[in-house]
């Protein structure tokens, strides 16, 4: 099938948890549930004064897990459910999405692709799954980009537009030249305003059909 590459892209930008895997949210509920909580529960502790609560201070390296388990515990704690924050951290890992990578390959054949993560220092690499063979599968999909931008390295973390310009800047991309992937609407806004195209991942079909609308490409996957 012929294809009408959108030759004003130059990058695709993804996150990586809920767009190449699983959505942790999911996992959240179960978490949920079985610690007697509602429903999205952890999601509203995490909207608590998102920029200086445990969690942005474990995503930007300035607090160790094992602070984090308490600090995440007192918040929750504070909201009626005192949920420990190891427990959470558990759970982070989802299951990879086979068909996103292989989306994630034909667009490395045609534009720079980078990938920005907020994620903690726990389990093994960028999914900080437990699970060593996961882990090594993760990797061999991060290999597969120009560029790895980690919060927990970084000491920033999204919806800082400071992780989304030093990401252009290392690429070697104008923000307006780029596409930006994610699962949280807080991370895509200032992307946006920074002149980015943006795609909000509600579920994978829905990003795939979305991303070939933008650049032009043909996913047969």
């Amino acid at each position: 099938m012929s294809q009408t590459i959108n030759n004003k892209i130059e990058a695709i930008l993804w996150d990586f948890g809920g767009v190449f895997t699983s959505s942790p949210f999911d996992a959240f509920n179960l978490l949920e549930a079985k610690l007697g909580a509602p429903a999205d529960f952890i999601r509203g502790v995490n909207a608590q004064n998102p920029t200086t609560n445990a969690w942005a201070k474990f995503e930007s390296n300035s607090v160790s897990l094992d602070e984090f388990d308490v600090l995440f515990a007192e918040e929750s704690a504070a909201l009626g459910h005192k949920i420990n924050g190891k427990d959470v951290v558990a759970v982070l890992s989802g299951s990879l999405r086979p068909r996103m990578v292989s989306v994630l390959k034909l667009c490395k054949e045609h534009f720079k692709v980078a990938c920005i993560t907020n994620n903690v220092k726990a389990g093994h690499g960028p999914s900080m799954t437990r699970d060593e063979n996961k882990a090594s599968a993760v990797a061999d999909v991060m290999a597969l980009f120009d560029l790895v931008v980690e919060s927990s390295k970084e000491g920033v973390r999204k919806p800082d537009p400071l992780i989304y310009t030093s990401t252009c800047e290392r690429i070697k991309v104008r923000p307006e030249n780029a596409v930006f992937l994610d699962d949280l609407g807080i991370n895509l806004k200032p992307a946006r305003a920074l002149g980015m195209r943006t795609i909000k991942v509600v579920s994978e079909q829905q990003a795939i059909d979305e991303l070939a609308a933008i650049t032009g490409l043909t996913f047969d996957v």
